[in-house]
């Protein structure tokens, strides 16, 4: 079981990403490099949802994982859906799952992603308590 299938992942948002002609390769499908690129949007978007500042930042959050798994392949024209969840809630991270959805297959799940991402002090170097706003999103009954 993943993260995404654990009970205990809360959807935190689902963002719309929308193919481009240039996201595809020679092989006439989305390269899978831009699915870190799709991944990263929706991540960076449930952040905002989040309150979560990112750009110069002392405090912020870093990934220190990633990954993906390929599904279906997914060609222009196409909008995705991701629905980004979270899990695991820590002293200092959490992870963030992601299911991605296909519009021109009739919503068919194309791939699923994940990210660690931990709460750094980014002067020290060192890691930080996750907010405690987040902690309560991800785990209310703690």
């Amino acid at each position: 079981m993943n993260a995404v299938e654990s009970p205990t992942a809360v959807l935190l948002d689902t963002v719309e990403i929308k193919v481009r002609w240039g996201d595809m390769d020679a092989y006439r499908h989305v390269n899978n490099a831009m699915y870190m690129r799709y991944l990263e949007e929706a991540r960076c978007q449930m952040l905002a949802k989040l309150d979560v500042a990112l750009e110069g930042e002392r405090v912020a959050p870093v990934v220190i994982n990633v990954g993906c798994t390929f599904l279906k392949p997914v060609t222009y024209p196409d909008t995705l859906t991701i629905y980004c969840y979270g899990s695991e809630p820590g002293r200092s991270s959490f992870m963030s799952t992601y299911k991605v959805f296909s519009t021109a297959q009739g919503g068919a799940l194309v791939s699923e992603g994940y990210g660690k991402l931990v709460w750094m002090d980014h002067e020290t170097g060192k890691s930080v308590p996750l907010p405690e706003h987040i902690h309560q999103r991800l785990a209310p009954h703690s």
